[in-house]
């Protein structure tokens, strides 16, 4: 049994929080993945990465990333939350921007279970699974990643009906052609598979930030060349492509920062 939580909300005094109470709830060690505030696509990104971890094994993901102001200004308090289960794992995530895009662009599921928060919380109520009070405080908290979602994934592990409605993947936004992560070497993850680009060593892809072969592994990549390389990231054979530099940051060189597009 695994928990991991994907947040935008994580210093050290929230993860803090939420690590401390989802541990209380499940009873294991959990792992925490901080993203920059209302990334969404570097949520999807660590999603995915998340699922590849776990193997598909009992556990759960608790995803809430997503903007505060702005579309996410819609909704009564914030973006809702939706629930999908890949293989034994639980998933428990916002679904707004592009959280859900690389679920969807690599067809794990169909569809997600989304919650409204006052209709759940009604119904724990009734149920004598919390207070009264307990519930106003969740339906009215500034802090859902704390006070709502991890009660909701150990209600759904324990086999409460949670009252939600279907929504077919297919409203998700498609993920844009662009770079979601960038790690402590500088490489850059995109959201682009081999197969889109045709990848085979030598070849060359054109892109905003330059002209780049394509190489197999970034050992083959020559010594500060840049290059496109079949990445660790991703989960079974769908991997994805990353641009690296030899030995340089490939991030600095060319003033990339997450979320921007490859292409014009």
């Amino acid at each position: 049994m695994f928990v991991t939580i994907i947040n935008d909300c994580k210093d050290a005094n929230t993860f803090g929080r939420q690590e401390t109470r989802a541990s209380i709830l499940f009873g294991t060690h959990i792992s925490s993945v901080g993203v920059d505030f209302g990334n969404t696509l570097q949520a999807a990104g660590n999603l995915i990465d998340v699922l590849d971890a776990s193997d598909g094994q009992e556990g759960v993901v608790l995803v809430n990333v997503a903007p505060r102001h702005g579309d996410g200004k819609r909704w009564p308090n914030g973006t809702p939350f939706g629930y999908f289960h890949y293989k034994k794992t639980l998933v428990v995530a916002s679904i707004s921007g592009y959280t859900l895009s690389l679920v969807k662009k690599l067809g794990l599921v169909n569809e997600i279970h989304v919650m409204d928060i006052p209709t759940v919380i009604k119904s724990v109520v009734q149920k004598e699974i919390i207070s009264q009070a307990t519930g106003e405080h969740i339906i009215h908290t500034q802090f859902r990643s704390y006070d709502f979602v991890p009660r909701v994934a150990k209600w759904l592990l324990d086999g409460v009906e949670i009252p939600s409605e279907v929504m077919p993947l297919s409203e998700v936004d498609d993920v844009p052609q662009a770079l979601w992560w960038i790690d402590n070497f500088g490489n850059c993850k995109t959201t682009l598979f081999a197969d889109e680009i045709d990848h085979q060593e030598g070849k060359v892809i054109k892109t905003k930030f330059g002209d780049f072969a394509c190489y197999n592994r970034l050992k083959d990549v020559p010594n500060d060349h840049a290059g496109f390389i079949v990445g660790s990231s991703g989960i079974e054979e769908k991997r994805f492509m990353e641009l690296v530099i030899q030995g340089k940051s490939a991030a600095a060189k060319y003033q990339i920062k997450p979320g921007e597009t490859l292409f014009d």
